[in-house]
């Protein structure tokens, strides 16, 4: 099989450390296993800044998906509501898991290229006192757009309604203060900026918010407070966890100390991003998003002008030559998107640019 490197939001191209630690089979019985889940329990609360006697780390069999309807389901009870956030199709999915969950929810929708708003948020708080919680993403990878769930959270908070954020694809390459920003419950995955490898979730969750969801959920497998329970014992997991995946993580965790933290790896994201809107607004590919809304994640370019343009070739293309796009997710523009987290560096984001001239050069003379 050809190799190459993921510039997606998740999964991710990971280090070569990271994959050898799943060369090793574990007995999911095992105390120096159970042990790792511990581990990794704690290491997760000290990213999120917050301490175990207020909130608990939880982890979930699973996509990042499974995480949010595990929230969802297990913490927002039959007589409850929640206002559900969007600007784009992560947000969206919300909506979805609620409607098969028979959950009761508010939809608020903004377009994809503007952020919700936190005035907003509040006014329909207000007007509804039968909300008792709000849902929204942090990283919203549709577009690529950075959400406000700072300035949301407060609003949450300052109403007396329980916040819960996807932060799938932020956590670990974005630096949230959970408690700080009103945030109850917050879902991330192992694939994105710690990364590691697809497998399971992971919910960072306020302790006595999720104590008072005894009763609620909707869900056997994805019970939240059933799975802490256990997890919270001795490391074990209520059903067969990804072994491999696991220690995967926890050498991800490890990994992600080692470069400085959130902060350094928010440097090299960045960095990564500022390099390639630059390189291809030179090629004249525009972004999406404004840039004071961009966030650090992946970026989603318009087709070039000018260009006789298929993505579908441009994509072989540029795979051919050792790196991986993401289509487009928008269905009002022709888009494609570039991911630049995982272990992705600056000198990465330059070869790509080099092929992509390749590219738009070839097709020029095509024209011509």
């Amino acid at each position: 099989m050809n190799t190459y490197k993921l510039l997606t939001p998740g999964p991710l191209t990971t280090t070569d450390t990271v994959k050898e630690e799943m060369l090793v089979d574990r007995c999911t019985w095992d105390d120096d296993y159970k042990a790792v889940t511990q581990k990794i329990r704690r290491q997760l609360l000290q990213l999120g800044h917050v301490s175990e006697d207020d909130y608990t780390a939880v982890l979930m069999q699973g996509s990042g998906t499974f995480g949010v309807e595990s929230v969802l389901s297990s913490v927002v009870g039959d007589e409850d509501k929640v206002l559900i956030c969007s600007n784009g199709a992560y947000g969206v999915r919300m909506t979805r898991i609620c409607d098969r969950n028979r959950i009761p929810y508010v939809h608020y929708a903004e377009s994809y290229d503007h952020i919700p708003d936190p005035a907003r948020v509040a006014r329909l708080l207000a007007q509804d006192p039968a909300i008792t919680h709000v849902a929204m993403v942090h990283s919203e990878t549709t577009s690529g757009i950075l959400n406000d769930i700072q300035s949301v959270g407060k609003v949450v908070r300052d109403a007396g309604r329980t916040f819960i954020v996807d932060a799938m694809s932020s956590f670990g390459g974005v630096d949230i203060p959970v408690s700080d920003w009103g945030i109850d419950f917050l879902v991330s995955s192992a694939n994105k900026c710690i990364q590691g490898v697809p497998g399971f979730s992971f919910i960072l969750c306020r302790r006595d918010k999720l104590l008072s969801s005894e009763g609620k959920a909707r869900s056997l497998s994805l019970d939240l407070l059933d799975q802490w329970k256990g997890m919270e014992k001795d490391g074990k997991w209520r059903f067969t966890s990804p072994t491999h995946v696991v220690l995967a993580f926890s050498k991800a965790l490890d990994e992600l100390e080692a470069e400085g933290g959130i902060p350094a790896r928010h440097r090299r994201y960045a960095e990564n991003n500022r390099l390639l809107i630059e390189k291809m607004r030179a090629m004249g590919f525009a972004p999406y998003i404004d840039g004071s809304r961009q966030g650090p994640i992946i970026t989603t370019f318009f087709y070039p002008a000018g260009v006789p343009f298929q993505f579908s070739e441009f994509y072989t293309y540029i795979k051919e030559r050792g790196y991986v796009l993401y289509p487009g997710k928008l269905t009002d523009a022709d888009t494609f998107r570039v991911g630049n987290i995982g272990e992705i560096y600056p000198e990465d984001i330059e070869k790509l640019a080099s092929i992509i001239a390749g590219f738009l050069a070839a097709h020029k003379e095509e024209i011509a």
